[in-house]
């Protein structure tokens, strides 16, 4: 284990200045900022992509206030991802200086646009890049951790709010005339950490190295927000003051920024992380959890629909190691969550896409050890476009090429899978007695996170495990469970998230005196200023 693991420090993050093309990049921001030319940051709508604007917009108003600088999201919809050639065309005739944050590495048509136009195009992106030099845009400059031809950053799996942050780090040392920033910029970075680690959770990057140290502290800077629209939208998702973690932005924060852009515009969201207006911040807030819970309507029936067919199909046979699925009915909008779940129901590469007209846009959702992205180069031929990385990307094809495209999908997933690849692999980390899960074995696991990809939270086995307590309803949504387990000495509450269903089909009720083998993950519950250990059931079996 790297020995600075468990004591990060803001101090492990690498001199932003070794970022391919970012002194470039900074330098021309500045000269812009000073001669007040017209500055816009075209975003990608996602929760990585607009946390990445607000940081540049943040930044470029501290270092002044006047300074003439406004924000482009693309709508998902009826523009896509990533830079388009119309919006560009349109933003060179207002603008001087356009700053891509999360998109644009593969922009070669749009960035050709502004070059004719004479208007500068800087690209800050973080996705895979052409593989060599001579495919990239011909942009001003681009900021990326590894772009083919130059000597690669030494962390290659920064997310485009980090990718962001780096380049506001690096303007802030700039405008210094230092390879420091000023006391007031400082303060600000640190502020912005809580905007750069809701991108890193929420595009779900490796949660080790420069990525950890940002989530770590900017989770702390989440807690304690100067910047209103984050305070808000924590208040709003129901996020104490005395704690938070990983799964807090996964499962609260994330998808109420992610939702409104989804469904609509992502506007709202950017308004929201950039407002100095406290009645604007609330409002919006409240805005974002009623189209979350659209979202989550939505995604339900897609999901369901999407899972039926999948079956039908006969996708989820063992011969059949990958899904891809169409409909004109689904909303494209969460069509990635959807694939997210139908990976986790049937554990392969899914793609899922909505049919408009005669043109197919589609996500896709990988497993570990599918690299999505190669996949989708080896089958380029049928795709009208496609970007993205490993466990995640997009692409648009035409309706007539789609079965082809299926059928070269499936296969090359059929040639890189083996039937073993298809079975979800658990790893236990520790066997462990009831009575050894205290506050203090408790604490001393929490030196571990943040938790997430790379770095998942410890699972637990306890051989044996008498309920205590019969399965009670936990919340008002009828999909989670809770029940105790131990004896009179000793009890563990075992909190059992989306569990309800699982359960019901498999007939399983969860009675007093039975003994069952749990996996579970352990943590600390805050309430009213008591702290206790419980866990959350991650898998269970008859004792034997």
């Amino acid at each position: 284990m790297d020995p600075d693991f468990l004591t990060p420090s803001l101090t492990q993050l690498h001199d932003p200045s070794l970022l391919p093309g970012i002194d470039r990049a900074a330098e021309r921001i500045l000269r812009a900022i000073r001669q007040r030319q017209r500055i816009v940051v075209y975003a990608d709508y996602d929760v990585d992509g607009v946390s990445a604007a607000a940081i540049l917009w943040h930044m470029v108003r501290a270092i002044d206030p006047d300074a003439n600088v406004s924000t482009y999201l693309p709508h998902r919809l009826e523009e896509g991802y990533g830079l388009n050639a119309e919006a560009i065309s349109k933003l060179c005739d207002s603008h001087d200086l356009i700053v891509s944050v999360d998109c644009g590495v593969t922009a070669v048509v749009p960035a050709r646009i502004a070059r004719d136009r004479k208007i500068d195009l800087i690209i800050t992106d973080h996705h895979t890049p052409p593989t060599e030099a001579a495919g990239l845009p011909e942009a001003f400059s681009i900021v990326h951790p590894a772009i083919p031809g130059h000597k690669p950053y030494p962390f290659p799996h920064l997310c485009g709010a980090g990718v962001a942050f780096k380049l506001a780090w690096r303007l802030a040392t700039l405008h210094n005339e230092s390879e420091k920033a000023a006391p007031p910029f400082k303060r600000l970075l640190v502020e912005l950490l809580a905007l750069a680690a809701m991108g890193v959770i929420a595009d779900v990057v490796p949660l080790r190295g420069e990525n950890r140290v940002i989530a770590r502290f900017g989770l702390e800077q989440i807690l304690r927000s100067a910047l209103l629209g984050v305070r808000a939208l924590r208040d709003e998702s129901g996020i104490g003051e005395d704690s938070i973690d990983a799964a807090d932005i996964g499962f609260r924060l994330a998808p109420r920024l992610n939702a409104i852009g989804r469904l609509g515009h992502a506007r709202e969201a950017l308004e929201l992380l950039t407002t100095a207006d406290v009645g604007r911040a609330t409002d919006i807030a409240k805005a974002l959890s009623v189209w979350n819970d659209e979202r989550r309507k939505t995604e339900s029936l897609i999901s369901r629909q999407a899972e039926s067919l999948a079956v039908q199909a006969g996708m989820t046979a063992h011969d059949h190691r990958a899904i891809v699925l169409c409909d004109s009915s689904w909303h494209r909008g969460v069509i990635g969550i959807c694939c997210s779940r139908l990976v986790g129901q049937f554990h392969r590469p899914t793609i899922l896409l909505q049919r408009d007209g005669e043109t197919c846009h589609g996500s896709a959702r990988s497993i570990d050890g599918f690299d999505l992205h190669e996949a989708l180069q080896a089958c380029s031929e049928h795709l009208e476009s496609f970007g993205g990385h490993a466990m995640a990307a997009g692409m648009k094809i035409r309706f007539d090429r789609l079965e082809a495209f299926r059928h070269a999908f499936v296969s090359y997933a059929n040639s890189k899978l083996s039937h073993s690849d298809l079975t979800r692999r658990t790893y236990i980390d520790a066997e462990c007695e009831i009575g050894e899960l205290d506050l203090a074995a408790a604490e001393d696991l929490a030196h571990l996170a943040p938790f997430g990809r790379e770095n998942n939270k410890p699972l637990l086995l306890i051989r044996g495990a008498r309920i205590a307590s019969a399965a009670r309803p936990l919340g008002s949504s009828g999909k989670h469970l809770s029940f105790a387990i131990g004896d009179m000495r000793t009890a563990l509450r075992i909190k059992c998230w989306n569990w309800a269903g699982i359960l019901a089909n498999a007939g399983i009720s969860l009675r007093p005196g039975q003994e069952y083998d749990l996996l579970v993950s352990p943590e600390i519950n805050t309430w009213n200023g008591r702290r206790s250990v419980e866990a959350s059931l991650e898998d269970l079996r008859l004792t034997d």
